[in-house]
């Protein structure tokens, strides 16, 4: 009998896979190019004002998708509703100045800044440190710390032949493409404001003049910490205060015969940040929730951003696929877990389906959500996220069937075998890891909202079809997007979600991430 039994629960749990895996195909074929080209066309249309955070167009985005929730009767995440709200701040970098001695300089002709640099504040000096680099091979800093004010330059220090003396080799090594390893030593060593010299200031103020002129907004909660205010100037700029025997000419040329840098102090007046206070303003994630069962307390987070970067004139920036694309993919992935619960086919574990808003001013809204939980942490087995589904970038002409992930294989290696497991059974797709790379230059693990997640040690995975020619520009707009790549890709997201919805146990943390 004991024999009988035991073969009787075999088939039964055999009869209970086929039939999740059936219900599974069943309710990501409700995830249609046409559902989601319907949505995309209002959230990515002129009305909607490029979507961005603390504005007019996010707050029509914002209802948009609560009352997608609502008509599809999602169940909001607390009794206050399907809303998160957050405060912000904004910040003009057009008022920022900057005076170095007694000249008075002009924001993208002498300078600009990424970020916030803080209210106006006055130095009596400045610690010239070179390259910033402090490293066993080559070091900038033999020299004691007299002023608050560092300034640098950016990039490396090369030989005769264009190899950098702390790597030795052409290619760009971390010194360069890590922007936050200066910064550390900088901040350790006690400085409170950062110049950072750009050989080549035309091209960034060129490439980045959008950016550069938007209003800065951060979170109005967050608490400044281990950050360090900077400004980046031409060479033209640092001539003025560069002068003598340590004239940038004259400091290269003894870099080149000495393969070292001379560093030194100056003290002159040193006045920089923002005159006048910054506004005040609020943004919203939108959140709605499939209830699980037998694993109801444990949570599956999907989320995309619904923000973009506004309008600059008459140009509006649709952010057709970043992020209109993954924004409908979460608002369908949602709307097909719910019907699966309809029909007797719910989840085991909780799904949370969170539109997040601040993503393009540096993850804001998913980083108020992971300080704030509405669901705590601990309890969040997978973030799911989704930004960018909806292009097929340069490597890929004419073949649209591939996805990017990323960060699969960081906190969680049955996360990625699950995963891995999901794009073989249902997916058609090519599952390329090309941005998955450590010493990935583009640094996409750390672009989008999956990283606040994974930072507090929830395995993710990141879906991305790369970048474009129209990339945060006004081009990116709806009639570019592939709604059949965005139906696979969707599909193949659900499929993945049900598996981690409905496995036996949680995604385990098996994996010491390597990433900074």
């Amino acid at each position: 009998m004991k024999k009988l039994s035991f073969v009787l629960g075999l088939l039964s749990l055999t009869t209970l896979s086929i039939a999740q895996d059936s219900a599974a195909v069943k309710f990501a074929r409700t995830i249609t190019a046409e559902d989601l080209k319907q949505h995309l066309s209002v959230l990515a249309s002129d009305e909607y004002e490029g979507r961005e955070t603390g504005k007019k167009g996010q707050k029509m985005a914002a209802e948009y998708i609560r009352a997608f929730f609502v008509s599809n009767k999602l169940n909001p995440p607390t009794k206050d509703g399907y809303l998160q709200p957050y405060d912000i701040l904004f910040e003009n970098p057009t008022d920022v100045s900057l005076r170095l001695g007694q000249h008075n300089l002009t924001y993208l002709e002498d300078f600009f800044v990424f970020g916030s640099v803080g209210n106006y504040t006055t130095y009596e000096g400045f610690d010239f440190r070179g390259y910033g680099i402090d490293d066993e091979k080559y070091s900038d800093f033999t020299n004691d710390k007299e002023h608050d004010v560092a300034v640098i330059i950016n990039g490396e220090p090369k030989d005769n032949v264009g190899r950098s003396l702390v790597s030795g080799k052409v290619e760009a090594g971390p010194w360069t493409n890590d922007r936050n390893k200066k910064k550390d030593v900088l901040l350790k060593e006690g400085y409170k404001l950062c110049i950072v010299i750009m050989p080549d200031f035309d091209k960034w103020a060129g490439m980045y003049g959008h950016y550069l002129t938007q209003e800065k907004t951060k979170l109005a909660s967050k608490k400044e910490e281990n950050v360090l205010p900077t400004i980046y100037i031409s060479e033209k700029t640092a001539a003025k205060i560069f002068t003598g025997k340590n004239s940038l000419e004259k400091l290269n040329k003894k870099l080149l015969k000495k393969n070292r840098i001379p560093t030194f102090s100056e003290t002159i007046l040193v006045g920089a940040g923002v005159k006048g206070g910054a506004k005040k303003g609020q943004a919203e994630n939108v959140l709605a929730i499939v209830e699980g069962s037998d694993l109801i307390n444990e949570i599956v987070i999907v989320t995309a951003h619904y923000d973009h970067i506004g309008t600059e004139g008459e140009e509006v920036f649709n952010g057709a696929d970043d992020d209109g694309s993954g924004t409908v993919a979460v608002m369908e992935l949602a709307q097909a877990f719910k019907m699966a619960k309809n029909a007797g086919n719910g989840p085991r574990r909780t799904m949370v389906f969170m539109a997040v808003s601040g993503e393009e001013k540096g993850l804001l809204g998913s980083e108020y959500y992971t300080s704030n939980p509405i669901f705590p942490l601990e309890n969040t087995v997978t973030n799911l996220n989704i930004d960018m589904i909806g292009r097929v970038d340069e490597q890929h002409e004419g073949n649209p069937d591939y996805i990017y992930l990323i960060g699969s294989d960081k906190l969680s290696t049955e996360l990625h075998a699950l995963s891995e497991e999901a794009g073989k059974e249902y997916g058609l797709l090519e599952l390329d890891y090309t941005f998955n790379d450590p010493n990935d230059p583009n640094r996409f693990y750390y672009r989008s909202d999956h990283y606040n997640f994974a930072k507090n040690n929830i395995p993710v995975i990141f879906y991305f079809n790369g970048v474009h020619a129209d990339y945060h520009k006004s081009t990116d707009t709806i009639e570019k997007i592939d709604f059949e790549k965005m139906e696979k890709i969707s599909r193949l997201i659900f499929h993945t979600a049900w598996k981690v919805a409905n496995a036996d146990k949680r995604p385990t943390v098996d994996v010491e991430n390597d990433f900074e």
